[in-house]
């Protein structure tokens, strides 16, 4: 068996090295073109190449999505945004648009092309079609179960990858191919711009009584008909091992490092876990904590073991116990002290959580707080401020300081 790349989203610079340093094998992001996260903060020429240089130094790899169904204003200066892409050496672009796949070919014919989910890869004879295209991995829809990915394995070419979704939220439509955000509020979700409608609360409203709000779920307080839970298959490794996939995708880009980091390092654990020793693997409970304490909805395991009807979700509230409150910048072995960059407020003597790379979480008590001029302070008000804190505890820059919702209250 081959080890399974686990590949993460990286919204933005600080986000792509939380997810290398926390394990990812590769990340995918957007840049400043054709990309389905419009308001993801996206990555600049400048930054992108600091992306890729920092990705490669540790033997990374990184996927630039251009993957929007783009109409004809969108294809202009697509040739020169491809060669930018091919010549800062990104690893692959991730492209759902035959259009988009036809230049790529023909303009930078040794770029890595992989199949967007967009593009609802559903059995295995399309995915041999695009194998044809020149297209390397396909994305598979998220809409398939365990046993049709392996089918897909069986038949297609060797030396075409596959890649599915193993954790994150979860679209209502087909594989993201959804028109009410155009209709409701202008915004095109195929072009990167969703509003997320799906998510609203909804009632029902008889034409000729248009004051009268007739609720269509159990309660009063409204229904989400079209709120999906959250994917999740940490419990399922090795059953997603054993389907033949060969890169285990997160979805997040709009999520925060802390989120990235989490759930990098439970599946990483989880799927090192697996391949030292298939036969005695066990699941580990840490790994769900790991995926339960950053900002999520209800966990389900999607289309994976063919379940009915549990999609749905009640509420489109997120389920947030943690929240990130500092991300370390150094510490000083003589002095034993912490440089911390803000990212919610704390206080003084607050217990936090350390996220690491490795190695189980550990608390620490926020002692000794102060600002950056050495002057002592009670908490951390203003946004990315950098402060330092005293810890017998050697930290490393790039753990990650979390602390409980209820602390402070």
């Amino acid at each position: 068996m081959n080890k399974p790349e686990i590949l993460a989203p990286a919204g933005n610079l600080e986000k792509l090295k939380a997810a290398i340093n926390f394990g990812a094998d590769a990340v995918y992001l957007g840049g400043s073109k054709l990309n389905l996260r419009a308001f993801a903060d996206n990555f600049t020429t400048d930054e992108l190449k600091e992306g890729i240089e920092f990705a490669h130094s540790k033997n990374k790899r990184v996927y630039v999505t251009l993957n929007v169904f783009p109409h004809n204003e969108d294809l202009e200066g697509l040739e020169e945004y491809l060669k930018e892409l091919y010549e800062l050496k990104v690893n692959a672009i991730i492209v759902s648009d035959p259009g988009i796949i036809m230049t790529a070919r023909e303009v930078v014919p040794n770029l890595e092309l992989h199949l967007s989910t967009q593009a609802n890869n559903v059995n295995w004879r399309s995915a041999i079609f695009w194998h044809k295209q020149g297209v390397k991995r396909i994305v598979l829809a998220r809409e398939l179960s365990i046993e049709e990915i392996k089918e897909i394995r069986e038949k297609i070419p060797s030396d075409c990858e596959i890649e599915a979704f193993v954790h994150g939220s979860m679209c209502m439509s087909y594989s993201g191919r959804c028109l009410l955000s155009n209709y409701m509020t202008g915004r095109d979700s195929n072009r990167g711009q969703c509003a997320q409608p799906c998510r609203y609360k909804y009632y029902l409203v008889e034409e000729k009584r248009p004051n009268e709000y007739f609720s269509i779920n159990e309660d009063d307080k409204g229904t989400y008909i079209m709120n999906s839970k959250d994917l999740c298959m940490i419990e399922h490794i090795p059953e997603l091992v054993e389907a033949g996939i060969n890169s285990f995708k997160i979805e997040g880009r709009m999520k925060s490092s802390y989120y990235v980091a989490s759930v990098v390092k439970a599946y990483r654990e989880a799927l090192d876990h697996y391949f030292e020793n298939p036969i005695a693997y066990k699941f580990d409970p840490k790994w769900m904590e790991y995926l339960t304490r950053p900002s999520h909805r209800v966990y389900y395991t999607g289309f994976y073991f063919g379940e009915k009807d549990k999609q749905y979700h009640s509420s489109s509230a997120y389920i947030r116990n943690f929240d990130i409150v500092g991300m370390v910048l150094d510490y000083d072995l003589k002095t034993k002290r912490a440089v911390i960059e803000q990212r919610n407020k704390a206080f003084q003597g607050d217990t936090v959580e350390v996220l690491k790379p490795k190695g189980d979480n550990i608390i620490i008590e926020l002692q000794d707080l102060k600002d950056k001029n050495d002057k002592p302070i009670e908490s951390t008000p203003v946004a990315q401020m950098i402060y330092s804190i005293k810890t017998d505890v050697v930290l490393e820059k790039g753990n990650i300081l979390i602390k409980e919702k209820n602390q402070n209250i």
